[in-house]
């Protein structure tokens, strides 16, 4: 199989094919579901998964029947699971077969998360999307996609997909494009039956009147000839985007203002996005999914804002080959907001941890032990965090969110950030401590 792989790289036009042929015989295996349902595809490099999540909290709240999929879960109308996949978009067939089951349920809109990987690999071929949403583009997967262009281009691909595409009877196709951001203009010029723009600055839909909290963001929606304050359990400016786009799709559904509130008023932290852990402690402690520059330039800057005392980060870089290029990026975005820095394992996958770890610290201008240290077991590193923690600190750790596995050595290997940190807060912590002059060891156990 890897000598396969490394003979038929991923992207070869033999593989390629492959991946289109096994999409359409899923389609015709599973009688083109999405025929029978409203599709909306959310695309973007970051806060795809918290927008797709908002916007099934928003139908729900309309009273609608709503699937989805997205990286961290699943939903099939009132039954909501984990994804423990590791996979963004599925495989052709796992989505065609939960489409079909959405359908048996009763569902009139499907949410889908939808990578770049996943358009590349025709696994959305034979889905009739009617709804596409991008929340955002920065460099990520160059090195699969061989070029940042070739990554945008992708990224369009949805767009145009949706322009393209045969008309359901009485749905219109719709594109919902982020006005602030950088590459506006190249998603703007795709056409559909109907274009909204949201954006903090500006938009069809946008906000006014911010008010930024540790437990959420207080803003003013505003919407062609109205306005209602939305009290958003998010933190960030960014996750205001994230609602934004949500609100964008409802109003493109004619979806009631105040339902539109409701849905978003009510919409929980999801999980392992800017998620507290809370056992007690004096401290925060915060697990996000942030793994690229900008995204955690966003998650830091906040909590540099947000925490009175020390910011520490506990976070790494995937490994797998993927995007070896922002690694010393995500150490230099770090270190200036960071006092302390453990730089640990993410999902090294089959490559060398410490040369992952390396290649991230050539970002970090500190030498090891100036508040900076590497360790690559993240058990350890989250322990080390936890254990010099103090009243009004912050703990961040990033990367990994609520994945329930971890990719090291080539093994599959069960892991929860979220649920070692709390049994790591849980127990008596034990601290060596070594006196220099005396020649002689204390041990300190306290309650983390």
């Amino acid at each position: 199989m890897k000598f396969l792989r490394k003979a038929i790289p991923d992207t070869h036009p033999i593989r390629l094919l492959y991946h289109r042929v096994m999409a359409f015989l899923a389609a015709i295996w599973y009688w083109y579901p999405a025929d029978n349902l409203v599709v909306i595809g959310v695309t973007g490099t970051n806060g795809k998964t918290t927008t797709v999540n908002l916007i099934t909290n928003v139908l729900n709240a309309a009273g609608y029947k709503v699937g989805m999929t997205s990286t961290i879960n699943f939903q099939i109308g009132s039954q909501r699971w984990i994804n423990d996949t590791k996979q963004t978009t599925l495989g052709p067939f796992f989505l065609q077969k939960i489409l079909r089951e959405m359908v048996k349920a009763g569902c009139k809109y499907a949410v889908l998360e939808v990578s770049s990987h996943s358009i590349t690999q025709s696994r959305i071929n034979g889905i009739n999307i009617d709804v596409a949403v991008i929340t955002n583009v920065s460099p990520e997967h160059v090195e699969y996609h061989g070029s940042f262009n070739n990554y945008l281009n992708t990224k369009g691909l949805l767009f145009q997909k949706v322009s393209k595409e045969s008309r359901k009877f009485g749905v219109p196709k719709v594109l919902i494009t982020n006005a602030d951001d950088k590459y506006f203009s190249f998603f703007n010029q795709f056409v559909a039956d109907r274009k909204l723009t949201y954006g903090v600055k500006g938009g069809t839909v946008y906000a006014a009147g911010m008010d930024q909290r540790p437990e959420g963001t207080h803003f003013v929606l505003h919407v062609p000839n109205n306005a209602i304050p939305i009290d958003l359990r998010l933190p960030g400016e960014f996750n205001m985007a994230n609602a934004l786009a949500a609100a964008a799709v409802a109003i493109s559904l004619q979806v009631p203002l105040e339902v539109i509130k409701k849905g978003l008023d009510e919409s929980a932290t999801v999980s392992g996005r800017f998620e507290h852990v809370d056992s007690g402690q004096k401290y925060s402690v915060i697990v996000d999914y942030a793994h690229t520059p900008p995204a955690l330039e966003s998650l830091f800057s906040l909590y540099r804002r947000l925490t009175p005392g020390k910011l520490y980060a506990v976070f790494g870089a995937t490994g797998g080959g993927r995007d070896k290029s922002k690694r010393p990026g995500m150490g230099k975005v770090v270190h200036s907001y960071a006092d302390y820095i453990i730089v640990t394992n993410d999902d090294p996958y089959e490559e060398d941890e410490w040369e992952i770890i390396e290649q991230v610290s050539k970002g970090i201008p500190r030498k090891e032990g100036d508040n900076f240290w590497k360790i690559p077991d993240r058990r350890e590193a989250i322990r080390l965090a936890l254990t010099l923690a103090k009243e009004g600190d912050c703990v961040v750790v990033a990367g990994k969110g609520c994945e329930e596995v971890i990719m090291l050595r080539g093994k599959r290997l069960p892991w929860n950030d979220k649920a070692v940190i709390k049994e790591l807060l849980e127990r008596p912590i034990e601290v060596e401590i070594y006196h220099d002059h005396f020649e002689e060891r204390e041990n300190v156990c306290f309650q983390s």
